[in-house]
């Protein structure tokens, strides 16, 4: 799995850098997850979606949810495959 780090945050939109021709494909989810060390701190666990290929290693990204807590420097990882839903006869048609 691709592995990168948070370079800057501005609200819902965060920037991952990654290594060396390593970069997510758009669309991809990204995965930020920390478990808090101190009582200061909140668990994260954050989805992100890739919208946009910066250059010099760098994705722009769309948090699903909530940016409180997360930093820069913290990992990112690509999990290979755009955000899916699962589905099945309960939801068609709805």
């Amino acid at each position: 799995m691709k592995t990168g780090r948070i370079s800057q945050i501005m609200g819902p939109v965060v920037d991952v850098r990654f290594e060396d021709g390593h970069l997510p494909e758009i669309y991809n989810a990204i995965k930020v997850s920390h478990k808090a060390e101190s009582e200061s701190e909140v668990d994260i666990d954050l989805t992100l979606e890739v919208a946009l290929h910066l250059g010099d290693d760098t994705v722009r990204t769309i948090a699903m949810a909530s940016t409180d807590g997360v930093k820069r420097g913290m990992e990112a990882v690509d999990l290979g495959k755009p955000i899916s839903v699962p589905v099945g006869n309960v939801t068609l048609g709805r």
